[in-house]
């Protein structure tokens, strides 16, 4: 299979990947999540080049992650803004921070802690059931195939 296919699959995380699946594309979006809007900005931040940046930033557009917006002081530039649904990956870059400060911190801990505004408390994300509010562990979990799942596989036979 082809790279470009990959958001074919009958797997959410494919599909998932086939839109933020490389380095530059995730850490575009965590510079967004920290406040960068403009291209020069994120050029200078990532120190990518201005053209595998041009092509990332086209493809979150059209993949609806981020927007352009006008710069309110220039009408020829524009920024680069988390829509609704950029904003539902913020998990995930909490849980690959997590994971990050757990396993390769090289013993200096966490380059960054994450405050929760309502309590004003230093916190550790968690993935917890939307049912029971346990906290979710890996063994504790069964993938279940779904009707959509086996739509889909038919559907590429």
């Amino acid at each position: 299979m082809k790279w470009d296919d990959i958001g074919q699959q009958p797997c959410s995380i494919a599909r998932t990947l086939s839109v933020v699946g490389d380095r530059w594309t995730m850490l575009i979006i965590r510079n967004a999540f920290m406040g960068l809007r403009r291209f020069d900005d994120f050029q200078e931040n990532l120190g990518v080049t201005r053209h595998v940046l041009s092509e990332r930033l086209k493809r979150l557009v059209e993949n609806e992650i981020l927007q352009k917006v006008q710069y309110p002081d220039r009408a020829d530039r524009f920024e680069y803004r988390l829509t609704e649904k950029g904003l539902q990956l913020y998990p995930i870059l909490l849980s690959m921070t997590n994971w990050a400060d757990q396993w390769m911190d090289q013993g200096l801990g966490a380059p960054v802690q994450y405050q929760h505004k309502a309590c004003g408390k230093i916190f550790q994300p968690l993935l917890t059931c939307s049912e029971c509010g346990e906290t979710i562990q890996a063994r504790q979990v069964n993938a279940i195939f779904t009707d959509a799942y086996y739509q889909t596989v038919q559907k590429q036979a």
